[in-house]
């Protein structure tokens, strides 16, 4: 999963950045309300983790910005705004969550996930299409009655698959789920990914569509 942050303060951005890529997410930082609709009109993201107190637009003028343009991108507010004004704004405007400061980055990647979940029309905390079944708390996954725990490149795949069962993504879309700005994507990184996923789950759990991309079935 591939989630903006936009957030201006350095220390705090380091370090929910680097607790994003601990999760297995691939994580742009940017500092600035006018950067952040820059990168959301170039990139496709599955999550926005927003500031309000932002240089040059602040996160209110971000969100209009994005439900403007009626991008559905789950929006997380990260704010230390806690009057009920801001959170009343925030939340009408079309944020999904609103998250205060100081927080626990365990609750905070809870709600992520829970955000996501939401919007994907999924209750609870797996994600599946009837044959594969993916805790993305725990990153275990289950086929065939076996359990298998995921490195976070794997992780990062079969979510990504497995938040559109049915729908085909091409290699350049799976390597944005797991690669972030300025990371070197390894080549061949999508095929190898798949070939050990496939050795745990069954040669048919990702199905190859020849000149456009993988997929995992949707249930019927």
């Amino acid at each position: 999963m591939r989630v903006l942050l936009v957030e201006d303060d350095r220390m705090i951005g380091e370090t929910v950045e680097a607790a994003l890529k601990d999760a297995a997410y691939a994580a742009d930082w940017v500092r600035d309300g006018q950067t952040a609709i820059e990168a959301l009109a170039v990139q496709k993201y599955d999550l926005v983790l927003l500031d309000l107190g932002l240089p040059k637009q602040d996160g209110f003028q971000v969100l209009r910005s994005i439900r403007g343009r009626n991008d559905a991108v789950p929006v997380l507010i990260v704010t230390a705004r806690d009057a009920l004004d801001d959170r009343v704004q925030g939340l009408d405007a079309g944020a999904d969550d609103y998250v205060l400061k100081p927080f626990e980055m365990a609750e905070l990647l809870a709600r992520m996930r829970a955000v996501v979940r939401r919007k994907g029309g999924t209750a609870g905390p797996l994600l599946s299409n009837g044959v594969l079944s993916l805790d993305v708390a725990t990153k275990v996954v289950t086929a065939r009655g076996e359990s298998f725990a995921l490195s976070a490149r794997e992780f990062a795949l079969l979510e990504a698959l497995l938040i559109r069962p049915g729908a085909i993504l091409s290699r350049s879309e799976l390597e944005d789920r797991m690669y972030g700005w300025g990371a070197e994507v390894e080549s061949n990184v999508v095929e190898f990914m798949i070939h050990s996923l496939r050795k745990k789950l069954g040669s048919d759990a990702i199905k190859n569509v020849r000149g456009a991309g993988w997929l995992v079935q949707k249930s019927s």
